[in-house]
Formats: C-alpha cells, sequence, structure tokens
C-alpha cells in the first residue's frame, strides 16, 4: 500500500482519528483534513514512518474542499480512498429549534460531503477507487430531538447512492457506512436548541461501540468494496429491519430510548 492515498476528513477525533490510525498502520499515504490542526499533529507523531499531509479544513466551505482535494493531487498525485466522516449532530425538537441550528448541521453532514466528494470525484474515477459515507442508523430511521441530523444524513445516504449509480459502469466503489452509538466526541459537540454546545454527553459512552472497533469495520468494507456496512445487530441491522417490517413499532421503541435520556428534550 505505499503508494495508496486515503483522504480523511474529521480526522482529528472519534472515528476519524481511528480510522487514520488505522490506515496509518497499513502503510497508506494520508491525508487528514479537520479544523483542529493540533490533534492531527498528535496523530502524525505516532507514526514517523509514514506519508501524512494535514490540511486544515472547514468542510462548510466549499474553496476549503477544494484547496483539500487539490493539496492532495500535488503531494502524492493521486487518490484511491475518501472518507467523508466529519458530522456534527444537534438534540432540540424541531417546535424550539433555531433553524439556524439545522442549516449549520446541513452544511456539515450534507453540503461537506457532497464539496469533497465533487472535487475528488476525477481522481476516484481515474483510479477506480472507493468513496465513503460514514452517516448513522439515524440515516435510516428519524431519531427524536435530532430532526436535521438524521435529514442530513438522510440525504448523505441518497445523495452517495444515486453517485453509485451514476458510476455504475466506471469501476467507482461507493460505500455508506451507518454505525450505531459509537464513542466519540460527537455528542459533546452537538448543539442545542439555541445552537449552543450541548458540552457533556447524555449516554454512557462506555456501553457504546469503539472507534477504534468501527474503523476496523470500515477499513474491511472498504477493501472488500462492499456497498453498505450498519453497525451494530441490535441497534443497527436489526433496527433498520423491524423498522421495515413494523414502523410504529420502532417509532415507539426509539422514542421510549431517547425520552429516558438525562435532560431529554422529550420529557
Amino acid at each position: 500500500m505505499q503508494n495508496k492515498v486515503v483522504v480523511i476528513t474529521g480526522a482529528s477525533s472519534g472515528i476519524g482519528k481511528a480510522l487514520a490510525e488505522k490506515y496509518a498502520s497499513e502503510g497508506w499515504n494520508l491525508v487528514l483534513a479537520a479544523r483542529r490542526l493540533e490533534l492531527m499533529h498528535e496523530i502524525e507523531k505516532q507514526y514517523p514512518d509514514v506519508n501524512f499531509l494535514l490540511v486544515k479544513t472547514d468542510i462548510t466551505n466549499e474553496m476549503d474542499c477544494k484547496k483539500l482535494i487539490d493539496r492532495t493531487i500535488e503531494e502524492f498525485g493521486r487518490i484511491d480512498v475518501l472518507i467523508n466522516n466529519a458530522g456534527i449532530s444537534m438534540r432540540a425538537i424541531l417546535e424550539n429549534v433555531d433553524l439556524n441550528v439545522i442549516r449549520k448541521v446541513m452544511d456539515v453532514n450534507f453540503w461537506g460531503t457532497v464539496y469533497c466528494t465533487k472535487f475528488a470525484l476525477p481522481y476516484l474515477l481515474a483510479s477506480k477507487g472507493s468513496l465513503v459515507g460514514v452517516i448513522s442508523v439515524g440515516g435510516y430511521v428519524g431519531l427524536p430531538a435530532r430532526s436535521g441530523y438524521s435529514a442530513s444524513k438522510f440525504a448523505v445516504r441518497g445523495f452517495l447512492d444515486s453517485v453509485r449509480i451514476e458510476n455504475r459502469r466506471s469501476g467507482l466503489h461507493v460505500l455508506v457506512a451507518a454505525p450505531g452509538f459509537t464513542t466519540s466526541e460527537i455528542r459533546k459537540h452537538a448543539l442545542l436548541a439555541d445552537g449552543s454546545l450541548q458540552g457533556a454527553t447524555p449516554r454512557d459512552e462506555n456501553k457504546m461501540m469503539s472507534a477504534e472497533k468501527c474503523a476496523y469495520y470500515i477499513y474491511r468494507s472498504v477493501k472488500w468494496r462492499r456497498r453498505k456496512l450498519i453497525l451494530k445487530f441490535i441497534e443497527g441491522k436489526a433496527t433498520v429491519l423491524v423498522a421495515k417490517l413494523w414502523a410504529d413499532l420502532v417509532d415507539g421503541f426509539i422514542y421510549r430510548t431517547f425520552a429516558k435520556e438525562p435532560d431529554s428534550p422529550l420529557k
């Protein structure tokens, strides 16, 4: 894999950081994109024999995304895998939320994916590479008090599925990865109704799948060129399947689950 190049957005923490560490351990050339450059430097220091390119990137900015891809090509001359991982969540019911919160969530989760994909696509087509979107089980079933988040993840899934079909004869591989609850900073940085940060997670992070395990499954799915990954069984595959058969039953289960959170907006 000495000449293979992977671009990872949202690489400074959580699943993105774990993906960076996994690809680095496999000997890939890494391009890491995030706003917190200092945290990406910490990852780089762990792998002195690996080629890194660190690009401070705000993926809501179209020109930042173009610069990310342009710098990748200047440095390495190719892109084999693009992982659209950067994301943000929210926690507020629609009745109370400032619409700018939903707008920001869509800008990060959906438009960030669109921008990076658009600029990287010619190079992925040339390498017959892999285009990856990290969504959520919330991209298959609606999550209460996360309407903007679920909407953005549904949108990413539809977008990537369409890109896959458009390029059916080109050799492009497209993976939509939908983890369930995974240890990360996303809940701490989730936006509340007024746009302020939640600051603390409302869920027990110790009971969640680790970011490292999630990264392993995504890496393996890219390697095997799968089109879909849903993690894990109960909160992932089973929920998505049952929702197709008994939607109202799943709606009730999801409502009760999120209503039990501390300070839930549903109460």
